[in-house]
């Protein structure tokens, strides 16, 4: 399965990834049900030419989309930017740390719009 993280784009002035890449490396949070023939094929903020990004993302054959945890918490329109995504991907709106969020919890998106609360992947 090829996978990839979205971050927040005003994050990215100060962040090194590091929660994101914890969480991945070590199979856990978000992560947790993946095995390891899992592939990363993309690490980027949602700023720019988003479009662009997303058929790059089509084009590396990329299923699942993570939002991060910082984009949960900063990005303005996260509700809108998981069901764009869902068009092409499933989502899971966070990476690292709990699904509950301090003023929203992570949103899980099926490639069909539908939302779930089933933490499968």
């Amino acid at each position: 399965m090829k996978i990839a993280i979205l971050v927040n784009e005003s994050t990215m002035d100060r962040c090194i990834g590091k929660g994101c890449f914890n969480a991945f490396f070590k199979r856990i949070d978000a992560f947790r049900d993946y095995g390891p023939e899992v592939e990363l094929m993309g690490f980027t903020h949602v700023g720019g030419d988003l479009e662009h990004k997303i058929e790059k993302l089509i084009n590396n054959g990329v299923e699942v989309v993570h939002l991060s945890t910082c984009a949960r918490a900063k990005y303005p329109d996260y509700e809108g930017l998981a069901h764009r995504l869902s068009e092409h991907f499933k989502v899971v709106g966070y990476t690292h740390g709990s699904e509950k969020g301090k003023s929203r919890d992570a949103i899980h998106l099926d490639k069909t719009h539908s939302v779930h609360n089933d933490n499968s992947l």
